[in-house]
């Protein structure tokens, strides 16, 4: 049987379903541009603030461990509060976006 309209309401939804999306999707963005993360090394000699975008915020190193004839161990320490920071967001936008990414691609349109 073939419906009246040739199947233009399912076209009609399907569009629909990909705005309501995308709305969906422009909303999780903005939450994790506005989210923080931080993480730490040292104890918390060192501390990083990270976007839920990844960006850098801001970078705290508690005086104790600065020593100049040892400058290594404090960028060891700076390198890894930054990872554990942006691993924090990398999780944080995975879980905000993953199930708007994957409905993306169940919608059968080229490109999402």
């Amino acid at each position: 049987m073939v419906q009246p309209g040739g199947g233009m309401p399912d076209m009609q939804q399907i569009l629909q379903q990909a705005q309501k999306m995308q709305e969906q999707l422009m909303s999780a963005q903005e939450e994790l541009a506005n989210a923080e993360t931080s993480g730490s090394a040292g104890g918390g000699l060192v501390t990083a603030v990270v976007s839920g975008t990844g960006e850098l915020k801001s970078l705290a190193i508690d005086p104790k461990v600065v020593d100049p004839e040892d400058v290594e161990t404090l960028a060891d320490l700076v390198i890894a509060a930054v990872r554990d920071a942006s691993s924090k967001a990398n999780k944080l936008a995975s879980e905000a976006m993953g199930p708007l990414a994957g409905g993306m691609g169940g919608l059968g349109l080229p490109g999402m």
